[in-house]
């Protein structure tokens, strides 16, 4: 069972993603919704990615969920990758 911090992170996600989504469809919104939509779906999609999943609920959790992002093709920027690989050191 993955922690509330990995839960809340992933529920951050997703409103991300629905705003994001929502602001590209709207006729009505600038640009700039559409950027500040877009760099706050980035920014929460990097916390999943960097948190350090220590638990076998964590690491079951958060692999599940970026194999979803992943399939949907928006796990490419190289961020994503040093973030992953970053989360996967432990220093304790």
């Amino acid at each position: 069972m993955p922690t509330d911090e990995l839960k809340a992170l992933i529920e951050v996600h997703v409103t991300a993603y629905a705003a994001f989504g929502k602001a590209i469809h709207e006729m009505d919104g600038s640009s700039r919704d559409h950027d500040r939509a877009s760099r706050e779906e980035q920014r929460a999609l990097l916390a999943i990615c960097a948190y350090p999943a220590v638990s076998g609920g964590d690491r079951l959790a958060k692999a599940r969920y970026l194999l979803e992002i992943e399939a949907r093709g928006e796990l490419d920027l190289p961020e994503h990758i040093r973030a992953l690989l970053r989360s996967t050191i432990f220093e304790g």
